[in-house]
């Protein structure tokens, strides 16, 4: 919760602190549906480096992680080569972990081959819920599942098409994050504002 100058309370949802950038987060992008390949791509490398770690420290990064991979052209990022990954190694503005760097670039290509195939990746992705974003209503965050069904099952089509790090949780908060699922709880302010 936030305070106006009009001593009003902006209600949000249990996980936003009160740090500048989460909050501009939550209100701005989280749950909003995203159709863009592009910022479909950095979600997807941004999830994957969350992994084990808050989101709050990928969101910090994040500038850095546009400047290193290319504002998150696919196509630039499948092409970088093991002389990237150690030059990356050594650049403490991202998460510097040799695993989730070598899956940036190896979803990448994946990425771009399923863009061949299904005509763009949002294409493929928004088909598992027929184009209409999934509006759950909680009342509390101890009611929103870390996976479901829907997650469970798209991890698994990613991981058969060649991806990793795209384990069901971090699929579902991959979900949420480009608002295939919204799950801002029912007294957020986002879900009153948007008359959902």
């Amino acid at each position: 919760m936030n305070k106006l100058d009009d001593n009003k309370v902006i209600k949000r949802c249990a996980w936003c602190s009160s740090d500048p950038l989460y909050i501009a987060y939550h209100d701005h992008e989280w749950g909003v549906p995203v159709y863009n390949d592009q910022q479909l791509f950095e979600m997807l490398i941004l999830e994957g480096a969350q992994a084990g770690l808050s989101w709050l420290t990928v969101l910090r990064k994040r500038e850095h992680y546009r400047q290193v991979f290319h504002n998150f052209d696919v196509i630039k990022v499948a092409a970088m080569t093991p002389e990237d990954v150690e030059r990356l190694m050594q650049y403490a503005g991202i998460i510097r972990n040799r695993l989730k760097i070598n899956s940036a670039i190896r979803n990448a290509r994946v990425f771009i081959l399923l863009q061949q195939q299904y005509g763009s990746f949002n294409k493929y992705l928004w088909a598992y819920v027929d184009n209409k974003p999934i509006i759950n209503n909680w009342q509390n965050l101890d009611q929103c599942p870390a996976h479901t069904p829907l997650s469970d099952q798209i991890s698994q089509d990613l991981k058969k098409a060649g991806m990793n790090f795209v384990g069901s949780t971090i699929i579902y908060a991959y979900l949420q994050s480009i608002g295939v699922i919204n799950d801002h709880l029912i007294d957020c302010h986002y879900r009153m504002s948007a008359h959902l």
